[in-house]
């Protein structure tokens, strides 16, 4: 019997499109949940509450996003690794989407009382499910298809997610800022970047939809060796490489959060400094991103993961403790060269993750434990570094304590660094 020939594989450049269209409008919808969170979500749906506990309330249902991703990591990462990168890659954009088009035509406090926050929750819950298995299958997409001794190159890809969709969704914010009334911003300007997001998710889903199934899983397929319950296997045979990997993360989301989320609203409400002025300043620390992000990915490729990381980490610990002290300056030159700083070293430690968590995994569990330890580590550098820093400023402990939490922070991912293996010459099958 004649057996069809297979797809011929897709060409780098559509690679890159289907991996970083995805991790672009997944940071997209983060970026501008956080900065809603710093700007005006407390006054839009935690009226009732004085401003400092608005703001943690706010920044707890930021927070609500991370703490479901591992769940949605652990069944995205089941399916993915059971039937496949491609289809989990589709569906994941939809819950994603979807969820984040739902909180921009929200209605506030103000129309519906407390089922408002209620719904913001539940929302933010399922947009973290969505986000669960979104970055996974983007890395798995790149990296499974990447030629030997390319696989940072191509994992680059995904990891300028993060530089795209903040670039365009603080550029939103920014002309909404700089065209709409304190007023209109705080009624309804806010909603439309939320809104915004259906037309990005209408364009991934034609990208991906055009790709093929990565050949290492294929391969596996045609090899029967499909686990049958990927993420049991996982836990049994790689669980120590799950924790690890997701304590080297840390550092990235710490870095990136604490530079973004806290910092803009730090900037704003107590430097006094204006705000279309910190999202300026922001986006220009982002470029810097950017370039750490292409710059660490391909030197990988050369000097090995592990090598990078370390390297980023121990630059990291230095660098938490003196943004603060440039932040408490007040001069606009020098807040921009701390939020440049951190955002530079975010993009140094996160341009290898893209192709290094992947590689740390069998096949069998590839996705399921990449993602898991992705998201795990997004929790603890992503959802608590906010929580934090706006506790310790309003106990009295200041700043600098919190530029001492991302110091240790660096301290806890360069353990975990050293702990892992370097796996740049290993092969995926």
């Amino acid at each position: 019997m004649k057996t069809s020939p297979r797809p011929a594989a897709p060409s780098r450049s559509r690679i890159a499109a289907a991996s970083l269209i995805g991790t672009a409008i997944e940071f997209y919808d983060f970026y501008i949940y956080g900065t809603a969170a710093a700007l005006v979500l407390n006054s839009a749906f935690f009226p009732e509450m004085d401003p400092t506990a608005g703001s943690l309330a706010a920044f707890s249902t930021f927070a609500v996003a991370f703490i479901s991703r591992p769940l949605g990591s652990a069944v995205f990462g089941h399916w993915g690794d059971r039937v496949g990168r491609k289809s989990m890659l589709v569906i994941s954009l939809l819950v994603m989407g979807l969820s984040t088009v739902a909180i921009g035509l929200l209605p506030g406090y103000a129309a519906i009382g407390v089922a408002a926050p209620v719904l913001l929750v539940l929302l933010r819950f399922t947009q973290g499910i969505g986000l669960g298995g979104e970055w996974g299958g983007a890395a798995l997409l790149a990296t499974e298809h990447a030629p030997p001794g390319k696989r940072g190159l191509y994992a680059m890809f995904p990891q300028l997610g993060p530089s795209v969709g903040f670039v365009v969704a603080n550029g939103l914010f920014l002309i909404l800022g700089e065209t709409l009334s304190d007023g209109q911003f705080g009624s309804w300007g806010w909603r439309l970047p939320f809104v915004a997001s259906l037309l990005l998710v209408i364009v991934g889903l034609y990208v991906r939809l055009k790709i093929s199934e990565t050949p290492v899983f294929q391969a596996a397929m045609d090899q029967r060796r499909i686990a049958k319950v990927p993420f049991a296997g996982l836990i049994r045979h790689q669980w120590r490489r799950v924790l690890l990997g997701a304590g080297a993360m840390t550092i990235a989301y710490t870095l990136f959060y604490t530079a973004t989320t806290y910092c803009l609203a730090y900037g704003t409400a107590t430097l006094k400094i204006p705000k279309t002025t910190m999202l300026g300043l922001t986006m220009i620390g982002v470029l810097f991103m950017a370039a750490g992000t292409v710059a660490s990915a391909m030197v990988s490729d050369r000097l090995g993961r592990r090598r990078t990381l370390i390297a980023g980490t121990v630059v990291a610990i230095v660098w938490g403790l003196v943004m603060f002290p440039l932040m408490e300056t007040k001069s606009i030159f020098l807040v921009g060269l701390a939020l440049a700083g951190a955002l530079g070293l975010m993009g140094l430690i996160f341009g290898p993750m893209g192709a290094y968590l992947p590689e740390l995994f069998q096949t069998q569990f590839r996705y399921s434990g990449a993602s898991v330890a992705y998201s795990l580590g997004g929790v603890l550098g992503g959802a608590v570094p906010p929580l934090v820093a706006t506790s310790m400023q309003a106990s009295g402990l200041g700043v600098l304590a919190v530029g001492g939490y991302v110091s240790a922070m660096a301290v806890l991912s360069l353990l975990c660094v050293l702990a892992l293996p370097e796996t740049g010459d290993d092969s995926l099958t």
